[in-house]
């Protein structure tokens, strides 16, 4: 699968081609991490090739957690596939007027 997936992106950085920088790509990443769902582990759309700087920023290699950049990198392929973003990864509502929320008082 992993020769597929290099092959299919022609052994290019997806992440960096977005941007369009061109870089060697070596690495197929997991865009939706397969330990939390195994049931998209070998989904094609699920398979991105990316260099080794690009994978190190998807992750952050203390947590092995996914970083900002493979959150939103998770949240743009969930949109594109139709499917929910787990609440997990969901970003974060703001709070428009704070004063209604009575979290700002006068003294």
């Amino acid at each position: 699968m992993r020769k597929a997936v290099l092959r299919r992106d022609h052994y290019m950085d997806r992440v960096e081609w977005r941007y369009g920088k061109r870089k060697e790509a070596t690495i197929v990443h997991h865009i939706f991490p397969r330990e939390e769902f195994p049931q998209y582990q070998w989904e094609p759309w699920n398979l991105v090739s990316v260099s080794m700087a690009t994978h190190n920023r998807v992750h952050d290699r203390e947590t092995n957690e996914l970083s900002e950049i493979g959150i939103e990198l998770l949240r743009r392929t969930a949109r594109k596939n139709h499917i929910e973003v787990p609440d997990k990864y969901k970003e974060k509502k703001k709070e428009k007027n704070e004063w209604k929320n009575g979290k700002s008082q006068r003294g």
